[in-house]
């Protein structure tokens, strides 16, 4: 069976893009990232925006900061906004097309990918500028959103320390636990972030759909949790409004395997966003190169299913159990 194209629903783009130019020259002799030292001792907290150029949720967050004047009390503060050269490229008529210019810029965090002078691009180039600033930084917060509308996550990564903090943390409710894409690995998941034996920790948080004006209030809410828990500032410091009520309690889903693509023949068997959950263990949720594809368990949540960025190689969806 050959796969037509896949009908998308079109989400319209409810915030103004920020002009993040005035912000390029930075601090650190590396373009558009800001770093300010209090003096004093405490942690190197990262609040990291654009690691894809259509989510500008984390952009406004930033450019926020920045202009609020916003200082560490204890500390090292880090404010950075990574793949500039896409973000400059978004076109409303084509919103996905900005996602990055060469390659996935979060697929590329191992030392033998940064290290390997043979391979290069774009998102390689800007991340092996950036990389002396992040093996520096002690708690990183990475801000994303997600191709289709779907209730905010944070992904933890595999380990109890991403879960630890995110439960200090506190939002948003629904924390997934996983090994990251079989593309590349994580930004969130690179060198200490990603080892069970270093201090060093980190999250990614999903802030809803990339264009919607919650996702922004999401990515405020997220970033002033964040640094209130790092203890690198005090409420009083935080622009007025970004914190919002305690979410609904939070659960953990632990996501089992991925489903990646093998072809551009994949289709969903319904218009799934993500969190949607089956009971019963077996269910078709798609076809894969005609093959039906099951839940493999009863109570199966789907975690950000998507065909936006549809190619070999790439997950259309990973599915989760939630923790007892």
């Amino acid at each position: 069976m050959t796969q037509s194209p896949p009908s998308f629903d079109t989400y319209p783009v409810e915030v103004e893009f920020p002009d993040i130019r005035p912000y390029a020259d930075g601090n650190t002799g590396i373009a558009y990232v800001h770093t300010f030292d209090s003096g004093l001792s405490g942690p190197h907290v990262m609040i990291n925006a654009l690691t894809h150029g259509n989510e500008v949720c984390g952009a406004i967050t930033v450019a926020g900061l920045l202009d609020h004047g916003l200082r560490p009390r204890r500390g090292r503060l880090t404010l950075a906004f990574a793949n500039v050269d896409a973000y400059a490229r978004f076109d409303a008529a084509k919103p996905d097309a900005s996602r990055f210019v060469d390659q996935d810029f979060n697929r590329v965090w191992t030392a033998a990918v940064l290290d390997d002078a043979s391979r290069d691009s774009s998102e390689l180039r800007r991340a092996r500028a950036m990389r002396p600033v992040i093996d520096t930084v002690d708690l990183l917060l990475d801000l994303h959103s997600m191709h289709e509308k779907s209730r905010p996550l944070i992904v933890s990564g595999p380990l109890d320390k991403g879960i630890a903090l995110s439960r200090a943390v506190g939002a948003p409710a629904d924390i997934i636990v996983d090994e990251g894409h079989p593309e590349g690995r994580r930004m969130r998941d690179y060198a200490g972030f990603g080892d069970a034996a270093s201090p060093r920790n980190a999250l990614l948080i999903e802030c809803g759909q990339h264009w919607e004006r919650s996702a922004v209030d999401v990515a405020r809410d997220s970033t002033a949790r964040f640094l209130l828990n790092a203890g690198v500032i005090v409420e009083a410091d935080l622009p007025s409004g970004w914190l919002l009520p305690n979410p609904a309690p939070q659960r953990v889903v632990r996501v089992t395997e991925p489903v990646v693509a093998s072809s551009m023949d994949f289709r969903f068997a319904g218009p799934y966003t993500g969190l949607e959950t089956f009971a019963d263990a077996g269910t078709v949720i798609g076809w894969r190169d005609g093959e039906a594809v099951r839940t493999p368990y009863p109570n199966c949540v789907l975690v950000m299913p998507s065909l936006r960025q549809l190619r070999p190689g790439v997950t259309v969806v990973r599915l989760g159990q939630v923790d007892a």
